[in-house]
């Protein structure tokens, strides 16, 4: 037996659970029509295979018509639901993983505009701000129905084979009713007390057990201290929590700290990289010793040595962590092997929540199998036989591509122009708040050097250093250089400097700065971050409606914090049109896309944040001598078969180019580039 915290059983009421860690309620908008199939299945299988010991699905599954998902969630109102979880849970039972799923109503923490066009229900009159929709105030049928669809849901889980549920107290309709900030009611359910405010959790969880029994475990999610004025305080939440275990229905306790409400509120309760890791954890340990009931907890826990902590220090029964298994789902397997190093870390990006809330699905910034395992794989296997590969760049997506190739026994040679691996990556690890990036290189060269890849730094690879080496396969992977050519000029204009010019300091901030941002993506706002920290006046242009569209809510709310209290402006829905000097200042020509409006405008500075343009020279070099012309084989790609175009018979090698030197994207674009191309090589 393992004297190791982490991997002692634990015994939750009937349940043994196998060790002490656990994947917490979370929704990869993974659902089919509402319903979690074949890749629902796959994801949550792949964890419980690598040893995890519970797997809590859904975040949240909507128990009513009028609690609409605000994205792709479980139905868990629809009969049809069942037979999709019994697959889910025979998934995860056949590898001895427990398996539960969290139940809510969102209250109005969603859209009426949604699903059946249901207006949002909520105790209070007022509108959430991160959602918008001004909800219908309950009513008594309002609320004898909710209290209904929770029964039917938990019956319907009870029936998929679940080992139990989880009902979601934070943000969601029975938390806005217990919160003094959000319950508007008047009656057995209004706000003038605690307990009217906590009754109507009570008749859920009675009307629950009524239906599934007192053996069915049935746990919470909730809040125990709002985080603010005139909210649950700490001293409020550890009553409640007491409360709770007073009812005798509620076997497990999963403690949140803080409001979702808003982009930083929820930012607070889920932080990302760059912010303390586990800042809750001591509060949940307070629980636990205050009310006796098993524990769990999830906030930033990323790490095994902090995982480790909770469960030694006694702060916790079971440790969530939920997204450092989407970065590696086989974070047991690792420990129970020795090789904890081995691990692929969490680098607390959030792109997996940033993702659902563009509408898309969740997916890890540097982990391009997670969401995908009926298609790419988590473990790479041996190819048929060894090739000798080369490739250039050692970037995200040249060292994934390394990586795998390796794994796959190909003999491997890495030529870098730069002293060190990284590539934009590395630029990216210089704002503090980022660091925590530079991880996604660091593993990627450490699974090489087990795996005796060469590497050639401080290298500008030519096609002949490439030929020279009588490769069977060549993999550019040069990445880009920034673009400062406006469209509207049609050549690059010397006048302006790149935010990559900032960012790595090559070029000295001015004091009147225009930071023009057309892609909208991290390295505008990390510029603009360098320059007002010098004291600068910044402007911020964008010719979009929203300033920095692709970085989401939770991504935003640092740069924002960083720079509210300086001179920094932002400028909407202006273009910059051209640059030209006047004295020892840049007068930039200023227009729009919504009318022929133009101004003018002074700056002594102006910095241009607009994407990359290929680095490509070598790849068009060794076009002519490969067997492919550079083709690839879209539908073999996509379809999982090696890629076998061979235009040019007298080719000697073949030839493919990923990530940046294709075009401008992102990190996990160029790591998925990477992994479909080279697993079937």
């Amino acid at each position: 037996m393992s004297t190791n915290p982490l991997l002692q059983p634990y015994q939750l009421k009937h349940l043994t659970l196998r060790n002490r860690i656990m994947t917490t309620s979370h929704e990869p908008a993974y659902p089919e029509d509402g319903m979690p199939k074949a890749r629902y299945a796959a994801y949550h299988a792949e964890r419980a295979k690598a040893g995890v010991a519970l797997t809590m699905t859904a975040g949240s599954a909507a128990v009513s018509r009028d609690s609409p998902p605000v994205f792709n969630n479980i139905l868990a109102y629809k009969d049809e639901v069942v037979p999709w979880i019994k697959n889910l849970t025979d998934a995860c039972h056949d590898h001895g993983c427990a398996v539960m799923i969290q139940l809510t109503h969102l209250g109005r923490r969603t859209g009426w505009a949604k699903g059946d066009w249901l207006p949002s229900v909520s105790s209070s009159r007022h509108r959430e701000p991160a959602h918008r929709a001004f909800p219908k105030l309950a009513e008594d049928w309002d609320i004898a129905r909710i209290i209904t669809d929770f029964a039917d849901a938990a019956e319907r889980m009870q029936a998929g084979g679940m080992d139990g549920i989880e009902l979601q107290v934070y943000g969601h309709l029975l938390d806005q009713f217990w919160s003094p900030l959000t319950n508007d009611l008047d009656g057995p359910y209004g706000g003038q007390s605690l307990d009217s405010r906590m009754q109507l959790l009570r008749d859920v969880l009675t009307a629950c057990r009524k239906r599934v029994g007192d053996d069915f475990i049935i746990g919470l999610r909730y809040t125990a201290d709002e985080a603010a004025a005139g909210g649950i305080t700490p001293e409020e939440g550890i009553t409640i929590s007491k409360k709770l275990a007073d009812t005798g229905m509620v076997d497990f306790l999963n403690v949140i700290k803080g409001r979702i409400h808003t982009d930083p509120a929820m930012t607070d309760v889920i932080p990302v990289q760059g912010m303390k890791s586990a800042p809750h954890l001591d509060f949940a340990g307070a629980v636990k010793q205050a009310t006796g009931l098993p524990t769990f907890h999830a906030a930033r826990i990323p790490d095994v040595a902090t995982a480790r902590h909770a469960i030694q220090a006694g702060l916790l029964d079971m440790v969530g962590m939920t997204r450092a298994h989407m970065a590696d789902p086989h974070i047991l397997r690792k420990i129970m092997d020795g090789r904890e190093d081995d691990i692929r870390p969490c680098v607390g990006a959030t792109y997996c929540l940033d993702r659902i809330y563009q509408a898309g699905e969740a997916l890890c910034i540097h982990n391009a199998a997670t969401g995908r395992e009926l298609t790419m794989p988590h473990d790479i296997a041996p190819a048929p036989a060894a090739r000798k590969v080369v490739i250039i760049g050692a970037g995200p997506a040249g060292l994934e591509a390394a990586r795998v190739a390796a794994a796959r026994g190909h003999a491997v040679t890495v030529f870098e122009a730069q002293p060190d691996p990284g590539g934009q990556i590395r630029l990216t690890a210089q704002n503090p708040r980022r660091r925590e990036m530079i991880g996604i290189i660091d593993w990627r060269m450490a699974q090489c050097a087990a795996r005796d890849v060469s590497f050639h730094f401080n290298t500008w690879a030519e096609a002949a250093d490439v030929t020279a080496l009588a490769p069977d396969v060549v993999i550019v992977a040069t990445g880009g250089l920034p673009n400062t050519q406006l469209f509207e000029q049609k050549e690059e204009n010397p006048l302006v400097v790149s935010a990559w010019d900032i960012i790595s300091g090559d070029v000295k901030p001015g004091q009147d700065v225009l930071i023009y941002d057309e892609s909208g993506d991290h390295p505008g706002l990390m510029a603009a971050e360098v320059v007002a920290n010098t004291g600068a006046s910044v402007e911020v242009m964008t010719p979009d409606r929203s300033f920095a569209p692709e970085i989401m809510g939770m991504n935003l709310v640092p740069y924002m914090r960083a720079l509210q209290d300086k001179d920094v402006t932002f400028t909407v829905t202006r273009r910059l049109l051209d640059v030209t000097r006047e004295g020892n200042r840049l007068r930039a020509v200023i227009g729009t896309d919504y009318s022929t409006f133009t101004k003018q405008k002074t700056y002594d500075q102006i910095v241009v944040n607009y994407g990359t343009l290929p680095l490509d020279d070598l790849y068009f070099d060794l076009k002519p001598l490969s067997r492919n012309l550079g083709e690839v084989d879209q539908d073999a790609l996509i379809s999982g078969r090696a890629q076998a175009v061979a235009t040019n018979p007298e080719g000697a090698f073949q030839l493919f180019r990923i990530g940046d030197a294709v075009s401008a994207r992102n990190i996990h674009a160029a790591i998925y580039d990477a992994l479909r191309l080279v697993k079937d090589l």
